[in-house]
């Protein structure tokens, strides 16, 4: 399995606390929020440098630059950090470039399907928030393991309340991993509510000391609480095309005798 889908899963899962007085051993924190940085494609040792920080590397590059031989290049100063690439720009190159160590790759919900890699390497879709809810509900069925809402808070914006309730729509509706580009800048205060809107990692741009500093943001984040996605619920209409959840039967109340 991906590398990097296999933390965003870690993340986005809650694990039950340990019952009874049986002592076990410590289990490593997860951290509040994932960091991809997302560069451009380069050849040079000082990827390594800005790179620090970063969960994960989204390489890009036009289609007539992208080749197996400069993604593998700069991918080697990433060192052990999982890398990826958009697919869309691979074109021909997508296998070699997943043969070469890609550990995930990055699709809009144009491509076709039988350009997708296998179930070994992480599938992330982008996705629009003006999809329709039944777009959004759908994309819980389909062969990818995460989300990238290309709603981004990247050209220096604050965040918005509107923008806020965007994203707490779209986790009423994917069950996958979401992640958002956001700007390196952007404050523990904004992190924490993504957070609490059920991000489950943040994208930046790497540029110098960014990627550090951003980890150090996150850092400040307190643990990450139960998912409120109730995964098991069943949407029904109202009148206005809203929906409500309704609880799993076994939730639902005994009938008295």
């Amino acid at each position: 399995m991906s590398r990097l889908i296999d933390k965003l899963k870690k993340l986005s899962q809650t694990a039950p606390p340990p019952m009874g007085f049986r002592t076990s051993r410590p289990v490593e924190a997860e951290a509040p929020l994932l960091i991809i940085g997302r560069t451009a494609l380069k050849t040079t040792a000082s990827q390594a440098k800005i790179s620090t920080g970063a969960d994960a590397v989204l390489i890009y590059a036009d289609k007539s630059s992208l080749t197996t031989a400069g993604v593998q290049k700069t991918a080697k100063a990433f060192g052990d950090i999982p890398w990826g690439v958009y697919l869309e720009e691979s074109g021909e190159a997508t296998a070699a470039l997943i043969e070469a160590g890609c550990d995930f790759v990055v699709f809009s919900p144009t491509a076709r399907i039988t350009d997708l890699p296998d179930e070994k390497t992480g599938k992330i879709v982008q996705v629009d928030s003006s999809m329709d809810d039944g777009l959004l509900r759908a994309i819980n069925d389909l062969p990818a393991d995460a989300v990238l809402v290309t709603d981004t808070l990247e050209n220096n914006e604050t965040l918005t309340l509107h923008q806020l309730m965007i994203y707490r729509h779209l986790a009423n509706f994917i069950a996958k991993p979401l992640i958002l580009p956001v700007a390196a800048d952007v404050t523990e205060a904004e992190l924490k509510a993504l957070q609490d809107a059920e991000i489950d990692g943040v994208m930046a741009e790497m540029d110098g000391e960014s990627l550090k500093n951003l980890r150090k943001t996150v850092s400040k984040l307190p643990p990450r609480s139960a998912k409120k996605r109730d995964k098991g619920g069943v949407l029904l209409p109202r009148t206005g095309g809203e929906s409500a959840t309704m609880p799993p039967p076994d939730e639902e109340e005994e009938e008295e005798e």
